[in-house]
């Protein structure tokens, strides 16, 4: 009898949880992450340890541009699940925001762990690719002064082209965008284009054409064969 009595109190705890679950999913997806949050947050007070929620709570703050309490989320993560990868990408993206976003003290005091958090995603999942191109982004960014590394970012590059090679032709392209290397740039793309055929490769190429190099005539050729080449 008292197993009985047990789980009809357990059953309408999970029934409500299952409600706040996907009603606040519902609205996550309908980008209304003001209204979503709270019932994420009525899940994570009835169960602290529940990672979905709290993952959901950080993008939440993540989306709203609400740095600290993006961190605080996934850092929550990162000691409750350490060994998934994508916590630790999680952290190092809202890291990297926070510091974009601070002065320049508060900044320089966050380099070393956002990269730390990076390679971390990195060494539990030795293929995660956004985490090779956010250290790309960091390195290129950062002056050489404080731990900026054209030489690292072409590495993270390298990398990348070992495991997705219109990933190692876009990230290099980037790299040779950023530093103003147009022709170069250009070939990147183009072997991108030959490589993945998608809208992503095709759209870096056009807007090189039409934003660095100044010529929209052939910014719009690139995606007219876009047009053309997506179905063969």
């Amino acid at each position: 009898m008292k197993y009985i009595l047990l789980l009809l109190f357990v059953l309408p705890l999970a029934t409500i949880a299952q409600t706040n679950r996907e009603r606040g999913e519902q609205l996550f997806k309908a980008k209304k992450y003001d209204q979503a949050l709270p019932y994420f947050e009525r899940i994570l007070k009835d169960n602290p340890n529940d990672l979905e929620a709290l993952e959901d709570i950080g993008d939440i703050h993540y989306f709203n541009e609400e740095w600290d309490a993006a961190v605080d989320s996934y850092e929550e993560l990162t000691k409750l699940k350490p060994a998934v990868a994508d916590y630790y990408y999680k952290y190092g993206g809202a890291l990297g925001m926070k510091a974009k976003n601070s002065n320049r003290f508060v900044a320089l005091s966050l380099i070393s762990d956002v990269k730390a958090a990076f390679e971390k995603a990195i060494a539990l999942n030795p293929k995660h690719i956004d985490a090779r191109w956010a250290l790309i982004e960091v390195y290129i960014q950062l002056p050489g002064f404080v731990g900026g590394s054209e030489k690292k970012a072409i590495a993270y590059s390298e990398e990348l082209q070992a495991l997705s090679p219109v990933d190692g032709y876009l990230s290099r392209g980037h790299i040779e965008e950023f530093f103003k290397r147009y022709p170069s740039a250009e070939k990147c793309y183009k072997k991108a284009i030959a490589v993945g055929n998608s809208l992503e490769t095709y759209q870096k190429l056009a807007d090189l054409y039409k934003y660095k190099l100044k010529q929209p005539e052939k910014a719009r050729v690139v995606m007219a064969d876009f047009v053309k080449n997506k179905d063969l």
